[in-house]
């Protein structure tokens, strides 16, 4: 059966938007058109990424032996995958550069009924359409609806793999109805914050401030969390503060004195948990790309490490 786009955003997770081209394209956003035309505003570099696909799912549960779909990618910021995950665990990665612009991906997969989960690129963004299967499929439940912002660590910038940034580690284990608003090089700016017309998270995750850390003055960052409150007033929020980085050692005090400062503002509000940035991450150059941005495998130990302070703290 061909699925058509209304039954295609059924299975399309972290998504608050979606725009249908004339030859049936779908592209999603996360973000609403006031805070991209802020984004496009503030800088071009904002504003392409904020339309990549930050790792958005397809995920359904079937029985069926194979499936399809058309693909378009409009724009790459940095090379990384299409990923096929069943019951939870990888099975196939399709690497950016070995696709061309437009095409079809297939998939055979085993004949029992499992979750499927196709995670898109994170930092490309592609519009799908004409998703073709051989039996029946159902949307897949989730959990709480969790709004996640955050910045080029948060949206996988340094993985390079679509299922395998801290964010799609954490989820596999905490099944989030997820929309990830983590942007390259994004700082605490409460203009990003606006009211999103039809949706209300029943949470919130952010983290930010590694590209801040220096800044003299937390006005910014008591600003931010101001409006938080005033947006989404009692809703629970979640504050990861900074994690370790190698590159300006000399400065690592100054980094932990910039958490230190954030928890004082967040903790002001009764309804901030507040997660130490600084036990998530091991605090060695093997698990970052560039002492800045996990790898892999620092992705990996942070999305699980996020995960058990999750469960300590009962956020």
């Amino acid at each position: 059966m061909k699925l058509s786009n209304e039954q295609l955003k059924k299975i399309y997770y972290g998504a608050y938007s979606f725009y249908e081209e004339s030859n049936g394209y779908l592209q999603s956003f996360h973000y609403t058109q006031q805070q991209m035309r802020y984004l496009e505003e503030y800088t071009e570099f904002w504003f392409d990424r904020n339309r990549a696909s930050n790792g958005k799912t397809l995920e359904f549960i079937t029985s069926a032996t194979q499936f399809s779909v058309d693909y378009k990618i409009a724009w790459i910021g940095s090379e990384d995958t299409i990923e096929l995950a069943i019951d939870g665990l990888i099975t196939k990665i399709i690497y950016i550069k070995d696709l061309q612009q437009e095409g079809r991906l297939s998939f055979n997969i085993p004949e029992y009924e499992k979750k499927i989960t196709l995670y898109l690129s994170t930092d490309v963004i592609i519009l799908i359409r004409n998703l073709e299967i051989n039996a029946e499929y159902f949307p897949v439940h989730k959990s709480e609806k969790v709004l996640w912002m955050g910045d080029s660590i948060t949206q996988g910038y340094g993985s390079f793999r679509s299922a395998h940034t801290y964010v799609s580690v954490a989820n596999r284990y905490l099944n989030y109805d997820l929309i990830n608003q983590g942007l390259g090089g994004f700082i605490y700016d409460k203009n990003i914050l606006v009211k999103m017309e039809g949706y209300v998270p029943d949470k919130i995750i952010v983290s930010l401030g590694s590209n801040q850390y220096q800044t003299e003055s937390m006005k910014d960052i008591e600003e931010y969390y101001d409006r938080l409150s005033e947006i989404y007033h009692g809703i629970p929020v979640l504050c990861i503060t900074p994690i370790w980085r190698g590159d300006s050692l000399e400065k690592i005090h100054v980094l932990k004195e910039f958490g230190q400062k954030v928890k004082t503002i967040c903790a002001q509000y009764p309804n901030i948990t507040i997660i130490d940035g600084f036990k998530l991450v091991p605090h060695a150059s093997e698990y970052f790309i560039d002492e800045v941005h996990p790898n892999a495998l620092g992705m990996e130990m942070y999305g699980r490490n996020l995960v058990l302070e999750i469960e300590e703290t009962g956020f």
